[in-house]
């Protein structure tokens, strides 16, 4: 067993059902949304758009797509695919959202872990650029996913059609994922904490501004089943892959030039990766 096409895809604009036809699908009402050359589908209408190329430009797909595949953060997919395929039987298929999905790094590395467990997983990959999702399709080699350039405002998915939603580095709109998931599905979320990167930043900011450290809320309809830190030392030593990394961040904007000519001029960088990975259920 392995990972399938999610295929009960619905229309952004009147969240109706989509049937493929050819190489476009169509809802009852005639709204018609061409498969791309590369296989993914575009479900982010113009005017729901916030400006012309939304998401992570061309350039910084590229660098996250080498920084992941090199393994930089295998032990983070590692511990989302358990936690993702916990408890799930190998008697019939799940339906599994990675909502932010980015170049695809994370399903296929579960697709890989399914495929161990002798899971089926019916797996939709979601994310507002249209780049990422681009990437995403080229490198599906073996997880046959479904490819949707699509906002998490907005998921192309009837109610209480997914089992697991991922939400990775992302942007939670929890009202739009308790709609999708099924009851007692379950959410994987993770997040940077203060420490994450703290050397890089050390590099980048003249001073670095620690927000008070504050418990996450449990998200309204959800029951929290696990919070769990994972942190372990990251050495880089070439220059192309500290800028990878920096390229991954909201620092690259966010820096100054200064800063940023700073992080260019490092040859080696050891940083600390410190993420929390939560499991929420949906009530």
């Amino acid at each position: 067993m392995s990972c399938v096409p999610f295929i009960q895809l619905t229309c952004p604009l009147e969240g109706t059902p989509l049937r493929a036809q050819g190489s476009n699908w169509r809802c009852a009402s005639g709204h018609s949304f061409d498969v791309a050359r590369e296989g993914y589908i575009h479900l982010l209408p113009v005017q729901n758009k916030r400006s012309l190329d939304p998401g992570d430009n061309k350039p910084m797909v590229a660098a996250r797509r080498s920084f992941l595949n090199a393994g930089h953060y295998q032990p983070i997919a590692e511990a989302v695919s358990r936690l993702t395929l916990q408890d799930l039987a190998t008697d019939r298929p799940y339906a599994c959202l990675d909502a932010g999905c980015g170049e695809g790094y994370y399903l296929r590395q579960l697709q890989a872990a399914a495929s161990t467990q002798s899971v089926s997983l019916e797996v939709l990959g979601l994310d507002i650029s249209k780049w990422a999702i681009q990437a995403a399709a080229k490198q599906d080699k073996e997880t046959h996913c479904t490819w949707v350039v699509g906002s998490n405002a907005n998921i192309p998915a009837p109610p209480h059609s997914m089992d697991r939603l991922l939400c990775l580095f992302g942007f939670p709109v929890y009202s739009e994922f308790l709609r999708v998931l099924k009851p007692k599905g379950r959410l994987i979320q993770v997040d940077a904490t203060q420490q994450h990167l703290k050397e890089l930043r050390e590099v980048i900011y003249p001073v670095l501004k620690e927000k008070p450290h504050a418990e996450p809320k449990i998200p309204e309809g959800f029951a929290l089943l696990s919070s769990d830190c994972l942190e372990y030392e990251l050495n880089l030593t070439q220059a192309e892959t500290i800028a990878q990394l920096l390229a991954m961040t909201p620092h690259l904007y966010r820096a100054t030039a200064e800063g940023r000519a700073r992080a260019a001029a490092l040859t080696t960088l050891s940083t600390q990766v410190s993420v929390v990975i939560r499991c929420f259920e949906r009530q």
